[in-house]
């Protein structure tokens, strides 16, 4: 099969995804297993979702912004876990140039609007905290839903500015190292200069740093205004913990995937170079609507009551 020419990105039909070379001879047993934590994550968060729309008591701004996160939390997954099972399923892991594109637009965004959403809850939490006055006039139900909105639309308008850059490249490989496309494994198989893309991406990691950097900030204020009242000690606790888990989980997982892109080594074992790209579409995908569901009492109340409701309906039925 024809997959590359050397001539123009025009001639790019399909890329090969040589990170599945490590996991030959273990493909049914990972595909079983990918396709349990799929599920997994697909019931966690649904659950979640599900539980934060039907209970009108959890129509707050931290718990619309925690289903913002979950709902972010299976698109992004959607774009990775499918065509992962068909791969490891399948005799040749390659993927379309367009198909290419579409799956790092919808990882990298997932990846960008995990920050925003994280960066909205952390001021959310400031202003309940330090400024618990003006907390309902300030996170009025129009400017949440203003901040949901720009927390959706500001990655996806970086995103297709990074795209559009890595779209012109002129390309000289079909190999991606990796278990999915990722935007900076495109560019290093371009032969023509890359300096607009390498600009575009470090602006938009340092946007991205300016969040990290604002969340780090709020928590700061927060730990401060916490220590001074017994009850700042308990609303941090229930509320802020829980935040503060997912953002260390999310900002390691990142950083880990960031970092190998574009400094990792070609010598390091490919089993571990795999695990070290799917961790952030795996662990805080799991790990984070699982946190706030087991330490944020309101939704913890709520998901035993809903359980417990679709318990006794199930008896009743099998009663009759």
């Amino acid at each position: 099969m024809q997959t590359c020419t050397m001539t123009n990105t025009s001639d790019i039909v399909l890329f090969s995804l040589s990170g599945f070379s490590a996991t030959a001879n273990y493909n049914i047993t990972l595909s079983s297993l990918t396709v349990i934590c799929y599920c997994l994550i697909v019931g966690v968060n649904g659950s979640l979702i599900l539980t934060i729309i039907l209970d009108q008591h959890l129509h707050e701004p931290m718990y619309i912004f925690i289903c913002n996160l979950c709902i972010n939390i299976l698109y992004g997954t959607t774009g990775f876990y499918p065509k992962f099972i068909f791969d490891l399923l399948s005799d040749s892991q390659v993927i379309s140039y367009e198909g290419c594109l579409l799956q790092v637009f919808v990882i990298y965004t997932y990846a960008t609007i995990d920050f925003s959403v994280l960066a909205l809850m952390a001021y959310d939490r400031y202003v309940a905290i330090c400024r618990p006055l003006e907390y309902h006039s300030v996170m009025s139900v129009p400017r949440t839903a203003v901040l949901v909105g720009f927390s959706w639309l500001v990655p996806l308008c970086c995103e297709v500015m990074v795209l559009t850059l890595t779209s012109t490249l002129k390309l000289c490989g079909f190999k991606i190292d990796k278990l999915y496309c990722e935007n900076w494994s495109i560019v290093k198989l371009a032969c023509s200069l890359t300096i607009a893309n390498n600009i575009v991406g470090l602006i938009v990691i340092a946007f991205y740093c300016v969040h990290v950097l604002f969340i780090v900030c709020s928590y700061v204020q927060l730990i401060k205004s916490a220590l001074k009242s017994r009850e700042g000690k308990r609303k941090f606790t229930q509320t802020c913990v829980p935040h503060l888990l997912c953002l260390i989980n999310v900002t390691c997982a990142l950083l880990f995937d960031v970092m190998y892109s574009r400094y990792g080594s070609a010598s390091m074992p490919q089993s571990l170079r795999n695990f070290m790209a799917i961790q952030i579409l795996m662990i805080p995908p799991i790990l984070n609507p699982i946190i706030y569901g087991l330490i944020l009492t309101k939704i913890r109340h709520r998901m035993v009551t809903l359980c417990r409701m679709a318990g006794e309906r199930f008896r009743l039925r099998l009663k009759a």
